[in-house]
């Protein structure tokens, strides 16, 4: 009977253990932190929730209204007409957690440890001996142990372990910042139902920041790619500065970094070692989406498995894993392709961000992007269509370059009044009874329990402050 280990128990790796464990393949499920809460916007689509029949109880908020902010604050507002459309919302430790469980439930066996090494045999073709420290007793340095296995899927993210035993070549890996941010009651109805995007150089200068709701918080981040990773801070000050009126009096209750890949690896297969996820390069540009991306991707991979297996009786080669490879580059190489070219025009300066948010106010833009988004299928456009969209991206470009601004401001509130926001601003400046000040140029750590804590913004509003280390 074929024996597999997946290491790493994201959506990727969970996706594919269910796969593998339904169709009665002996399967391990490597996970270190089980309450694991990977920095992420937490956003997946419409489609994603029935093709992996994910229930409601892990959906935090179901958004139908995006508000796109240009760097010159110009707002766009964009509706899902349809009220049974939405973007899930989630947190990824409820998410992650019950996908580990499902696949648990149907027979992998899940491990609470960190594979340290791999011997990956003869010519790297197995069978494949993982050495692992297990943390399943709740000691601090866990037991060691040795497990072999026929087949190893990797799906164990940017730094992927797998990876490097199979020799998959390197990538370059962008950086995402993200603070989880408790707000007041006013300004979290606010977000009931709508997430932020902002663009502007001065959240990132080649992707944006973010403002998604969840649970009981907003998730306030940004990214950036890999020659950019040195501004990560001064970006991150850069959305809490721009979004400042709408996160007033907000806490800080988290505070997360993490690598995620711009590019597929050069190798994704070697022997009987195949990468799925973030460990084989599955990020879109441009979106920044990795996963409804990762959970296919793991789902696809197990398939292959299982079929050229023959149901785990027989252990697969080399050339029959690669096929998920070549499914894969078929089903999905064009939209990475799309996505990388929209990303490199309208990313590359403030003008050409000004030209992106207004052509999303075009409600055949509009239309034409949730439909690729919610249900992941290339939608094409009639000839009319292309004709409008081109003259349109022409149009915004050159009104882009008058519109772009010399300097950014905060955005205004959008529950309280001005009067309200100035009373408060002046406030601010004369005090009645001494408090403490921090100022707003204090600079993140990239550590995932910090105090909570908020700073004092010029003009009054309050800023989540970023905590030192713990």
């Amino acid at each position: 009977m074929l024996r597999v280990a997946v290491v790493g128990g994201g959506p990727s790796g969970s996706c594919a253990a269910e796969v593998l464990a339904k169709a009665g393949i002996q399967t391990w499920l490597f996970e270190r932190k089980l309450d694991n809460a990977k920095p992420c916007g937490g956003a997946i689509p419409l489609c994603m929730v029935d093709e992996f029949d994910l229930p409601a109880s892990i959906i935090d908020r179901k958004v139908r209204n995006m508000k796109m902010i240009s760097p010159s604050n110009r707002e766009v507002d964009i509706h899902l007409g349809d009220e049974n459309e939405y973007i899930g919302m989630c947190r990824r430790e409820v998410m992650d957690g019950f996908l580990r469980d499902r696949a648990a439930g149907l027979g992998a066996q899940l491990i609470n440890g960190l594979v340290q090494s791999i011997d990956t045999g003869v010519k790297r073709q197995g069978p494949y001996t993982l050495q692992y420290a297990d943390y399943s007793a709740g000691g601090p340095t866990g037991e060691i142990r040795t497990l072999e296995v026929d087949l190893i899927v990797g799906a164990d993210g940017a730094n992927s372990r797998v990876a490097k035993a199979m020799d998959a070549g390197d990538y370059n890996v962008a950086i995402a910042f993200q603070e989880r941010i408790r707000l007041p009651k006013e300004e979290m109805s606010y977000y009931e139902d709508l997430a932020e995007m902002y663009v502007g150089t001065d959240v990132s200068p080649d992707f944006y920041g973010w403002v998604f709701p969840k649970y009981d918080h907003v998730a306030v981040g940004t990214g950036t790619m890999q020659q950019n990773q040195s501004l990560i801070k001064s970006l991150q000050k850069g959305i809490r500065s721009r979004a400042s009126a709408r996160l007033l009096d907000g806490e800080v209750i988290k505070v997360e970094a993490h690598p995620i890949p711009e590019h597929p690896r050069p190798r994704r297969v070697v022997g009987r070692m195949a990468l799925v996820g973030d460990a084989a390069g599955y990020v879109t540009k441009s979106s920044g989406e990795g996963i409804y991306f990762a959970a296919k991707s793991g789902r696809m991979c197990a398939e292959q498995i299982v079929a050229a297996s023959d149901g785990g009786r027989t252990i697969p080669t080399e050339k029959d894993l690669k096929v998920y490879i070549k499914k894969w580059d078929r089903k999905y190489g064009a939209t990475y392709k799309v996505l990388e070219i929209l990303q490199n025009i309208f990313y590359r300066n403030d003008a050409a961000r000004e030209a992106f948010v207004e052509m999303c106010d075009d409600k055949d833009v509009q239309r034409l992007t949730f439909d690729s988004y919610l249900y992941k299928r290339v939608v094409m456009m009639n000839p009319w269509q292309q004709i409008k969209l081109t003259l349109l991206t022409f149009a915004s470009i050159l009104r882009g370059q008058a519109l772009a601004p010399q300097s950014y401001q905060p955005v205004a509130s959008a529950v309280r009044s001005p009067e309200e926001m100035e009373a408060r601003r002046l406030a601010r400046l004369h005090p009645t009874v001494a408090e403490p000040v921090v100022s707003a140029d204090s600079e993140p750590a990239a550590e995932s329990k910090p105090a909570a804590a908020s700073v004092a913004l010029d003009g009054g509003a309050r800023q989540p402050a970023l905590a030192s280390k713990s």
